[in-house]
């Protein structure tokens, strides 16, 4: 089965409106899931349009990677551009997250462990939001 292409600021958008309903229903688990699936769709997202690699929708084998690895990556690529992305976190909010406490049961998930992923998804969105309209996309 070949999967559909990519569209990462799509699937960043669509990840993060779920991400919301979830969470506003105190589905904490799987809402932080999905913030953390649309934070790494939104930098792919980002680089994708600022011209990280060269064919939309296939990265690089470097990153094609989750969001806790994708992250240092991505301040690499902002520091190597010399842009200035006013919407992106300070910190690195997803050093905690994993794409492997999908297996994780929910009482691990509190709203404290949640809402730096929510905040930083949010921002995330408003950055891929300017981006896309900077590069057009």
């Amino acid at each position: 089965m070949t999967p559909h292409p990519a569209d990462f600021a799509d699937a960043h958008r669509r990840h993060l409106e779920d991400a919301e309903l979830l969470f506003d229903r105190e589905r904490r688990a799987n809402a932080d899931h999905l913030y953390g699936l649309s934070a790494e769709c939104g930098l792919k997202a980002v680089m994708e349009s600022a011209g990280v690699w060269d064919e939309p929708g296939n990265p690089p084998v470097e990153y094609r990677v989750h969001v806790h690895v994708l992250w240092p990556l991505f301040v690499d690529y902002m520091e190597t551009s010399g842009e200035l992305w006013d919407e992106f976190p300070d910190d690195e909010p997803f050093d905690d997250w994993s794409h492997l406490d999908r297996y994780a049961h929910r009482r691990n998930f509190r709203s404290s462990g949640v809402q730096p992923h929510r905040d930083a998804a949010e921002r995330i969105y408003r950055m891929v939001k300017l981006n896309i309209q900077r590069f057009g996309r």
